[in-house]
């Protein structure tokens, strides 16, 4: 049996290596084990017994019936208590990983979303208290469920204490942000670091009238980028990460990790130094709560995605965000061409198998359009064309397109913009709706249906977004509030239907189509060993530039996922294929290497027959 002495011992060898690589000093490794003893002490003994399980089950988030959700509790159930009591309904999903939006102490207005945080030892008041949320995670455990809650690493809000010393002048905590007199610093920095936000928060400094200094605020004026070459933060930080895992947070999505070490004459994107304080929170929290695990925010190319998971001797995150599974999700459906996302996918599956994904169709943010620009001139696409058409066609203002969204962050000079909206809004069913046609219905649900066959075939474990699952359309309504008529990713982030739930369960309707049609995949992939953490996964070429498919094989069982993007009949055959195969969803059988037909948006997980 594993305990906190042993676990430190064998991990405070690297420890102390990689913390001095970073401070060159001896008293932050002290400290560091101080933290550590106070929050392995607090620990609750139900908790020590999960730590325990799950270092005898290391790798239970790649198992084939992990289905993940993400949702804003208020907008679910009003508040942690409202959620809590909602756990029945996340037990029909078979839900094993929720991930709730941010939670913690935040300021009323200018707070983007609870990614500017006031204070990470407290759950907002409008969401209910710590006790709320420990009450919350431990009924989740029970009903085998892991809660993901978001870790703000980068920045604090400017109403944080410490930013509120800082601005009173005490120089200690001056020092958790990067402050400055004059502009020589931040002139400096900006020659070689681009702006996150260059149309609506431009600049990557604000000054401080209280201070009058000059700040580093990356994101948003309100959002203050926080120190890490002082060891005091790093320390800090992770014990507010501890103390949340004792709450009984099982999951930390990293936010803005590529971010968090900053250094002139760079792109201050992607430094070691990152992967090094990565690898240090890895290493805290395997010692004090091993049943923790890291999922990585990284809005990067595919290329720049590997180095997050470290290696196998000196791992980092657990897993990715797979954002551009996404993006090129939406780029297939809207051009019927899957070129792009069969490139993308063979970038993400050449990875080793340690390199785990949480792959989604939608999420709370917006769709930004960060297509392999390189991949698309080599098509012959023109990358910023293409952008054009991918978001005026889901904002339903290109000829001929079934989407209603809307755009975000459109920048006149550039020509950039992303796009928001509900995936049955996106697919078509809002059209469809308000056209009372029932065909355009019909195809609209086959889009939805075939946008969640593909989640499902990938890699990785699949994750919902709230709402998605019944079908739920955009909420125009934010419109009509001047606190959140401005941002447009409001337009997907509205209160969870409950009258359409009951619909879905027990109805006839498009929403009850599409509940038990995801309910139905995930009913395939929990229990076909083809979907097994160590099945082998590719990309197989089908002969149609608008069918996508992946092969999952593990020792004597084979599988093909097909996928047709069209809007119209595909034919299709597959090398090296021989034999029939037998549909699991429509039982029909076809030889993949004879071909076959697929309708328009038909999908086919297809099984050989021995």
């Amino acid at each position: 049996m594993s305990d906190f002495s042993s676990r430190l011992e064998s991990r405070k060898g690297e420890l102390s290596s990689l913390l001095k690589a970073l401070y060159n000093d001896d008293s932050s490794l002290e400290n560091l084990i101080l933290i550590m003893r106070e929050y392995s002490y607090k620990r609750d003994e139900d908790l020590k017994e999960l730590d325990e399980k799950r270092l005898k089950d290391p790798m239970w988030y790649k198992r084939s019936d992990m289905l993940g959700l993400t949702m804003y509790s208020d907008l679910f159930a009003l508040s942690l208590k409202g959620l809590e009591a909602k756990v029945d309904y996340l037990k029909k999903l078979s839900l094993k990983y929720l991930h709730l939006m941010p939670l913690l102490k935040m300021p009323k207005k200018d707070n983007d979303g609870g990614y500017a945080v006031e204070d990470f030892f407290q759950v907002d008041e409008r969401f209910g208290t710590n006790e709320d949320l420990a009450s919350l995670t431990r009924t989740l455990r029970k009903n085998g469920i892991s809660l993901c809650l978001d870790f703000v690493m980068n920045h604090t809000a400017s109403t944080h204490e410490w930013a509120k010393r800082a601005e009173a002048g005490d120089e200690y905590y001056q020092n958790f942000y990067m402050c400055y007199s004059d502009r020589t610093f931040p002139d400096e920095y900006e020659k070689t670091t681009p702006e996150v936000f260059p149309a609506t928060a431009p600049g990557n400094f604000i000054w401080s009238e209280k201070m009058q200094k000059w700040v580093l605020s990356s994101f948003y004026p309100y959002q203050w980028d926080l120190n890490y070459r002082n060891p005091n933060v790093l320390l800090e930080m992770l014990r507010a990460a501890l103390h949340l895992a004792n709450l009984g947070v099982e999951v930390f999505r990293l936010d803005a990790v590529p971010y968090i070490w900053k250094e002139l004459g760079t792109s201050s994107r992607n430094l070691p130094e990152v992967h090094k304080i990565v690898r240090i929170m890895r290493l805290v929290l395997e010692i004090v709560a091993p049943c923790v695990i890291f999922k990585g925010e990284v809005v990067m190319a595919p290329k720049e995605l590997k180095a997050y998971f470290g290696t196998k001797e000196a791992p980092e995150c657990h897993l990715l965000y797979n954002v551009s599974l996404m993006v090129n999700f939406w780029s297939a459906l809207a051009s019927q061409n899957v070129k792009l996302l069969e490139h993308m996918a063979e970038d993400i599956l050449s990875m080793d198998e340690h390199c785990y994904f949480v792959n989604y169709i939608r999420c709370h943010d917006d769709i930004g359009w960060g297509l392999d620009e390189d991949q698309e001139r080599a098509l012959g696409i023109d990358p910023l064309k293409h952008k054009i058409f991918l978001y005026k066609f889901f904002e339903g203002s290109f000829k001929g397109s079934y989407s209603r969204g809307q755009l975000y962050n459109f920048d006149e000079d550039s020509l950039d913009a992303r796009s928001c909206g509900t995936t049955a809004s996106l697919c078509g069913i809002e059209n469809a709706l308000n056209y009372a046609d029932d065909q355009l219905l019909e195809k609209g649900i086959k889009r939805d249906l075939l946008m969640h066959a593909a989640l499902y075939s990938f890699r990785g474990f699949p994750m919902l977004s709230s709402g998605d699952e019944i079908g739920q359309l955009n909420d125009y309504s934010y419109m009509n509030d001047h606190t959140r008529a401005l941002d447009s990713r409001n337009l997907h982030r509205s209160p969870f239907k409950w009258d359409r739930e009951k619909l879905a369960e027990d109805g006839n309707g498009y929403e009850s189509t599409i509940f038990h049609g995801i309910l139905k995949l995930d009913e395939v992939r929990k229990n076909d060993r083809c979907f097994d953490a160590g099945a082998k996964v590719t990309t197989w070429h089908s002969h149609s530039d608008s069918v996508f498919a992946i092969r999952r094989t593990i020792d004597d069982r084979d599988m093909l996922c097909v996928m047709n993007f069209a809007d119209r009949e595909e034919n299709v055959h597959f090398d090296y294929f021989l034999g029939e195969y037998k549909d699991l969803f429509t039982s029909r059988v076809v030889n993949p290497g004879l071909g076959f037909k697929l309708d328009a948006y038909e999908y086919m997980y297809l099984v050989k027959i021995n």
